[in-house]
């Protein structure tokens, strides 16, 4: 009898630990949710790796607590240790892609013939702070490559009046890069596009793309998957690494690209 009421009082706790963390999620998410409504900068990666976080939590709880039922503990614990064997092997794929995207996080040195600088979004037809970290690495790595043909690659955003191209073309064009080396692809939406469109443009303009070297200036978190999408297109291609500014920057899209990273390897898709 004392063994049945202490396991129903610790039910009690457990589903009350359960239900409160599920109500702080939903306002969390509800706050999140709104911030990016609102438009406030890279709220949107916050609120997907805070949604992701929280649904494993929950779960996590919810099996914690049927492990407090008599009828349910058997089975509960079972499926609870699947479950965190589960994350720990999600948690150690998850080091290894970082790993990788750290290890090419880095700006190659190589004389090249071509270089690409990938969109990353605007604020009011200008570009955003990732953008302008792109394009000024893209001006201080082009100062010793003079006559290098430049493609400013990002189409037309959904609340965007100009595309992420022209706004970097005009960025360059004002800091004193010669209009006519600036080529712009302003029909991509994501890296993947913006990699494919920026190759076919080059092609027209009369460059062999098997037989020269380019540079892909983008930001060091997303030098290894633009490499990589580069590299399946048959492309030798080089990183040229913008810092991302600030360290809660740098842990939310190192974060999202080591997720983007593993969906495309596990799922084959590309989300961005």
């Amino acid at each position: 009898m004392k063994n049945q009421t202490a396991r129903m009082k610790l039910g009690k706790l457990r589903l009350t630990v359960t239900i409160s963390t599920a109500v702080l999620a939903v306002a969390v998410l509800v706050a999140f949710y709104m911030m990016m409504q609102s438009k406030i900068p890279n709220m949107h990666l916050l609120f997907s790796l805070s949604l992701a976080f929280f649904i494993l939590l929950i779960v996590f709880l919810a099996l914690w607590t049927l492990c407090a039922l008599e009828k349910c503990s058997r089975v509960a614990a079972i499926i609870i240790r699947c479950y965190l064997a589960f994350i720990v092997a999600g948690v150690l794929f998850f080091i290894v892609l970082l790993g990788l995207i750290i290890s090419e996080a880095r700006t190659s040195d190589d004389d090249v013939d071509c270089i690409i600088i990938l969109g990353a979004g605007l604020r009011s037809d200008a570009p955003s702070l990732i953008l302008r970290t792109r394009l000024d690495m893209a001006l201080e790595y082009s100062k010793s490559r003079e006559g290098v043909p430049i493609v400013v690659s990002g189409g037309l955003g959904e609340v965007e009046t100009i595309t992420e191209a022209e706004a970097m073309r005009r960025y360059l064009v004002d800091r004193g890069v010669d209009e006519s080396l600036i080529w712009k692809e302003e029909l991509s939406t994501r890296t993947q596009e913006n990699i494919e469109f920026s190759l076919e443009l080059i092609r027209e303009r009369g460059l062999d793309t098997e037989n020269i070297k380019i540079a892909i200036v983008t930001n060091d978190f997303h030098i290894y998957r633009a490499k990589h999408i580069a590299e399946k297109e048959g492309v030798e291609a080089v990183g040229v690494a913008a810092e991302t500014p600030s360290l809660y920057l740098r842990i939310i899209y190192f974060s999202r690209e080591a997720f983007a990273l593993g969906a495309e390897l596990v799922f084959g898709q590309k989300f961005w």
